[in-house]
């Protein structure tokens, strides 16, 4: 008999593998993938429509798979499933890349995509329910967190800066200026991606030292720092 809530209330036929409970588990990891995949399309992400729909897809028919295997032929373990997660987590791990500003760049969308194949898996094995709240809490956790999250690290006394100045003499003119500010330089970098560009490229970390600074927004800062004379562009990284 089917455990799931919305399992149970279909009857016995949506726990089994059956073509019509494939259709409904497929309707359904299509649908989510769809919803999940026009959002980070959206915004631009590596991960778009398309490759969501095609690894949901896997992962639900992995699923799937391994129930036969349990059921008919007495298969111990999901070895299809773990397959699946091995394989999307290596893939995953490679569209994590550093940016030429030095920022993390697809780690958002490489963990959503790791997430949507184990909802989409357990939607494979029958778990309507938990597939549902698992694919629910997502995104709330994508959308509704998503401005909370910049909020909080507008009110930070920390942040870090994408820095190009005029020239390299220009630097020791920078940090004096930071500091007349009340910013307080935790760290500071040249840029490897623009080494041999004849650009002057820094990566720096501040801390907000400054009372005054401290109700500021980090985009009221930046713009501060922007109109410094040897300043050629500065935006916030993060």
């Amino acid at each position: 008999m089917p455990t799931d809530y919305i399992a149970s209330w279909l009857g016995d036929w949506a726990g089994e593998v059956n073509v019509a409970s494939t259709a409904l588990k497929t309707a359904l990891v299509v649908i989510m993938a769809v919803v999940l995949g026009c959002e980070r399309s959206k915004n631009r992400h590596a991960a778009g429509l398309r490759t969501l729909l095609v690894i949901s897809i896997g992962s639900a028919f992995a699923g799937i798979a391994d129930i036969y295997f349990i059921q008919e032929l007495k298969v111990g373990f999901s070895f299809m499933s773990a397959a699946v997660f091995i394989g999307i987590s290596i893939i995953t791990a490679n569209t994590i890349i550093f940016s030429s500003k030095n920022q993390i760049m697809g780690l958002t969308t490489s963990v959503s995509v790791w997430t949507m194949s184990i909802i989409s898996a357990m939607a494979g094995f029958g778990l309507y329910t938990s597939a549902l709240i698992g694919f629910a809490a997502l995104m709330i956790g994508l959308l509704a967190f998503s401005r909370l999250e910049i909020y909080t690290k507008d009110k930070s006394n920390h942040f870090e800066i994408h820095l190009e100045l005029k020239s390299r003499g220009s630097l020791q003119e920078f940090i004096a200026a930071a500091r007349e500010f009340g910013l307080k330089i935790d760290n500071l970098e040249l840029n490897p991606a623009y080494a041999n560009s004849g650009l002057s490229v820094y990566t720096v970390k501040f801390t907000v030292a400054g009372k005054s600074l401290q109700k500021k927004k980090h985009s009221e800062i930046i713009e501060a720092l922007s109109v410094l004379d040897c300043v050629y562009h500065v935006e916030q990284i993060g």
